[in-house]
């Protein structure tokens, strides 16, 4: 039987017990509560998770379609660039070849005999010349006055040659006009002026959608940067087996407080029944009663173990739920993109039909340029062909003239013989002869003079010096043998 000290010990550790096995008893309480709801938590998590993975995946679609549309978009625009591009290649060839047809004709002076007379006989029509090209009276081959014979005005430029004032102005070549001189070159700088005007409306068609590309590429970006990348999933089949685990340990640890208490209330009982017990079982009951915060302990460190995973769940819920409300906003975005891609779609079409039609016309306008390249190169072509003319009319009123000359100087050889003949036969015998015998044979012989057709002014040709005629050879040598290998190289 205890002893009276022994008996308010022993109710002590009773109460020890109980205390230990309540407080056992709320953990394991909490642990419960906690496990539910990590339990309800992780099914929020996991369908969370679902939902993400589905509307990340529409997100992906959409923005593939958008980028898509954005590439059909980038490549239209390129395919426009690259059309404008052969166009300005093309204008660049055009103007280049105009130019150095201008630069021919500036370069391939005309003789000033070709301009210097009166606008009715002019080669080119009224042109204002300097002082020094206006029509020389004086010069040879002029109209022949009233009552004065072409033969003698030939004789008269056989003897005197070309006019000095004339001479002395073909010499210096640098007052000379051009080919260029005699052409509109307003009409010229017009049309340029007109191609540059078509190419600055097209740069404003193309800058309608010029930023398209850009735009939906950083759109596509901004909605490729919205997307989850850091979110994974707890691993729910560790944190389970984790919480198990620790409710398995609590029910354990709780079955051995109720039966550490179920054995002290049993000893209580025992003692107050006149019970004796020996020292060794109060040291046994003192080291099981001793063991009690530790057990305590464990339960709290298990609760804090569930708790620590209901809250790793619910950091991971918020974080997808955050992520659901972001990519509700993306979506809802993605649809507006469609509708501003599928405008931009349209206005991109429009553009490209204003750039083919904007193209036709310059294309049109190209071609002028390359009629006034045509027209020069046969102006060009056409004078050097006039110089050769010229060159054999002058041949040719050479040889007349030279024939002339001939039969002048023997007409002239014969009325003299004849003159001499006829005042030898009048000294020897007029005098003999009755002076109404034959009334004529006292004249002197007839003169001659040889005139033009109906007294038309004799024919006057520009002067063409021998160097620019050899030019002019060469140039029409060259083009007829670039003619030739253009014919050869297209019928092959």
């Amino acid at each position: 039987m205890a002893n009276g000290s022994e008996q308010p010990h022993l109710v002590s550790l009773v109460l020890q017990s109980k205390k230990a096995l309540l407080h056992g008893e709320q953990l394991c309480s909490r642990a419960r509560t906690l496990a539910s709801t990590s339990a309800e938590v992780a099914g929020d998590v996991l369908a969370l998770d679902a939902k993400l993975r589905f509307m990340t995946n529409a997100v992906l679609e959409q923005v593939k379609l958008a980028a898509s549309v954005a590439k059909s978009i980038e490549l239209k625009r390129t395919g426009l660039e690259t059309q404008t591009k052969e166009w300005d290649e093309a204008r660049a060839q055009h103007t280049e070849a105009l130019d150095s047809v201008l630069e021919s004709l500036g370069a391939q002076v005309v003789p000033p005999d070709f301009h210097s007379n009166s606008t009715d006989s002019s080669l080119f029509g009224s042109h204002d010349g300097s002082d020094d090209e206006h029509h020389d009276t004086g010069g040879p081959f002029s109209d022949p006055r009233p009552g004065r014979s072409p033969t003698e005005t030939l004789r008269n430029v056989l003897v005197n040659g070309v006019s000095k004032q004339r001479t002395a102005r073909r010499q210096d070549r640098s007052k000379w006009k051009t080919l260029r001189d005699f052409i509109n070159e307003r009409d010229v700088e017009d049309l340029l002026d007109s191609l540059e005007a078509d190419r600055n409306i097209l740069d404003d068609i193309l800058s309608k959608t010029s930023d398209y590309p850009e735009q939906l590429a950083n759109t596509i970006a901004a909605i490729r940067a919205t997307l989850p990348t850091d979110w994974t999933i707890p691993l729910l089949n560790e944190i389970f087996n984790a919480k198990e685990r620790a409710l398995v340990e609590m029910a354990q640890h709780l079955t051995s407080l109720a039966e550490h208490y179920d054995q002290m209330a049993g000893t209580l009982r025992d003692s107050e029944g006149g019970g004796i017990f020996t020292e060794e079982d109060f040291q046994a009951m003192n080291r099981d009663t001793e063991e009690l915060p530790a057990i305590i302990a464990d339960l709290d460190g298990n609760v804090q173990a569930i708790q620590s995973s209901l809250e790793q769940l619910v950091t991971a819920k918020q974080q997808a739920e955050v992520h659901v409300t972001t990519l509700r906003g993306t979506l809802a975005d993605l649809d507006e993109l469609g509708e501003i891609m599928a405008e931009m779609l349209d206005r991109q079409d429009a553009a490209q039909g204003e750039v083919s039609q904007q193209l036709t016309e310059m294309y049109t306008s190209l071609g002028s340029v390359e009629e006034f390249c045509h027209r020069f190169t046969a102006y060009r072509t056409s004078f050097d062909q006039l110089l050769i003319e010229i060159a054999r009319r002058r041949r040719y009123k050479e040889a007349a003239e030279k024939i002339i000359e001939g039969m002048m100087s023997q007409l002239s050889a014969l009325t003299e013989e004849e003159r001499s003949h006829r005042v030898a036969f009048n000294d020897e015998h007029g005098e003999h002869l009755p002076a109404d015998v034959c009334l004529s044979i006292q004249n002197p012989p007839t003169r001659w003079e040889i005139i033009t057709w109906n007294r038309e002014p004799l024919e006057e040709l520009p002067m063409v010096d021998n160097d620019l005629l050899l030019e002019a050879d060469s140039r029409l040598a060259a083009a007829a043998g670039n003619a030739r290998a253009m014919s050869t190289s297209q019928s092959l």
